[in-house]
């Protein structure tokens, strides 16, 4: 099953957690939404360490499977986002776009995220 790796997944994994770093190695199939990828550079910028930091997400995204949204997410996007609001439940912009991707391709998301608990079935794990 395809798992798709949320923004603070990936900041733990630079940070070199050991647990995060055994569980990605035991999944068979892993991606990173280009949003994810979008927020990861937006703190690199926002660092005190620009040109170290945008570098090492640079590397990352070589080496990683990037996916991208396309007219049927952004299709998605509509219903969830409207869902949410009308629910009362909203979540960060980028995070719905997230969820949206996760749901369309039947991933599970991996995050420390407990909000997208509010996206109906998706399906996340927590590490």
């Amino acid at each position: 099953m395809l798992h798709l790796l949320d923004t603070n997944i990936i900041i733990a994994l630079f940070a070199n957690e050991p647990d995060v770093r055994v569980k990605i190695a035991e999944l068979d199939d892993v991606a990173v939404p280009n949003v994810v990828l979008g927020e990861l550079y937006f703190g690199a910028r926002r660092s005190g360490k620009i040109e170290q930091n945008v570098a090492r997400v640079d590397e990352f995204a070589l080496s990683s499977r990037i996916l991208s949204a396309d007219k049927d997410t952004a299709s998605l996007y509509g219903i969830v986002k409207a869902r949410l609001l009308s629910s009362g439940r909203p979540i960060p912009e980028n995070d719905i776009w997230i969820g949206t991707l996760a749901l369309q391709l039947g991933a599970k998301l991996v995050t420390r995220d407990d909000h997208f608990r509010h996206i109906d079935s998706l399906v996340t794990v927590a590490w």
